[in-house]
């Protein structure tokens, strides 16, 4: 039996805490010791986040009351985390930040694509960026790593295995969309999520400069290729969920046989990644609805041998293979557990 590790949460109380706080609470391995909120210190956890009642006692506390534990996590918003990494690594040995703050290797496309400098860019080599499927080997043992957009995490696991077996004529990019739920905001509430204004769009609010875009750049690169990236961000009337939906081109002479063997051998020992390419049914490719509430990806694709254009599909929960679930994968491997510890949960149907 293996001995529990203290954990803590700082910035608890948004969706993303919320639900890092109900993996970590039924999580084997874990003794939830403190969480954080500015606004509700002192309050119960489940004033905050009604479907922990009865599962925790826990209080918020207010950042400045943090006592040393094995490992943080970061729930910060963007920015607040790369100021003050050091404070935060003298209390713990390990810090799982789910911020952009860390993601990017290069400080100057925190320029580009935050607005402004990072304040820290020596801390940048010292993580590693939190998606198992593309640093398994990095997250074992790593002491420092990083958040995923859970748009590039989408957009990443639909079309790595092009990238990873040649397929792809990189010279003609990528252009992906992806459709967002309302979560992906945050509990923040503006007139642009206030629900009059939110209810029933399908809303572009990003055709361009998303700025996970630079976290897909950074992972095809790690191919060994190179190839822009377009991507678009829309609104629909979800809560949960990202759709991606990417327009590649192969190389002449790749067939459908060739994607399948990709798709196949890139994620035949992934625990968390389901091909969906079906003749028949409703469910024929990846569809967020039914992956609410679980770490899966279900990855899908279509080709057109025609044009040689193949779309390449993948569904996610933001707030769990996009964030929380994916930070709590990134966990056990750090401490040597089993990957899937506290993330067997498979969805819901119906939703």
């Amino acid at each position: 039996m293996t001995n529990p590790i203290r954990v803590s949460i700082v910035g608890a109380s948004g969706y993303v805490g919320g639900e890092l706080l109900r993996l970590l609470l039924f999580h084997p391995n874990v003794e939830v010791q403190q969480v954080t909120s500015e606004r509700n210190a002192g309050a119960y956890v489940h004033f905050t986040h009604p479907n922990l009642r009865g599962a925790t006692r826990l209080k918020f506390v207010s950042v400045e009351e943090l006592e040393p534990c094995d490992l943080l996590f970061l729930g910060l918003p963007h920015g607040g985390a790369m100021g003050r990494i050091d404070h935060f690594a003298g209390l713990a040995e390990r810090i799982i930040d789910l911020s952009a703050d860390f993601r990017l290797r290069a400080p100057d496309d925190y320029t580009i694509w935050y607005g402004k400098p990072h304040a820290n860019p020596g801390w940048l080599a010292r993580f590693v960026y939190g998606l198992p499927e593309l640093h398994r080997e990095e997250l074992a043992g790593a002491s420092y790593v990083s958040g995923v957009g859970c748009n590039a995490t989408a957009t990443n696991l639909a079309i790595r295995p092009l990238f990873v077996h040649g397929l792809v004529e990189a010279e003609r990019g990528v252009i992906c969309e992806v459709k967002v739920g309302s979560s992906e905001g945050g509990n923040k509430f503006s007139e642009a999520t206030h629900h009059p204004e939110r209810a029933r769009v399908m809303r572009s609010f990003a055709p361009t400069g998303h700025r996970h875009t630079a976290e897909i750049v950074q992972a095809i690169r790690a191919t060994g290729a190179d190839a822009q990236v377009h991507l678009s961000a829309t609104a629909v009337d979800n809560v949960r969920g990202v759709l991606a939906t990417a327009h590649l081109f192969v190389k002449e002479g790749v067939s459908e046989r060739d994607l399948w063997k990709a798709y196949r051998q890139t994620y035949r020992n992934e625990s968390f990644i389901r091909i969906v390419k079906e003749r028949t049914g409703v469910y024929r490719y990846p569809e967020p609805k039914i992956l609410a509430g679980s770490n899966f990806a279900d990855v899908g694709f279509d080709f057109d041998p025609d044009t040689r254009r193949v779309v390449a599909l993948c569904a996610i929960d933001n707030l769990m293979k996009g964030a929380a679930g994916s930070a709590v994968q990134c966990m056990n491997l750090m401490y040597g557990w089993e990957e899937t510890t506290g993330l067997g949960f498979p969805g819901l149907h119906p939703v």
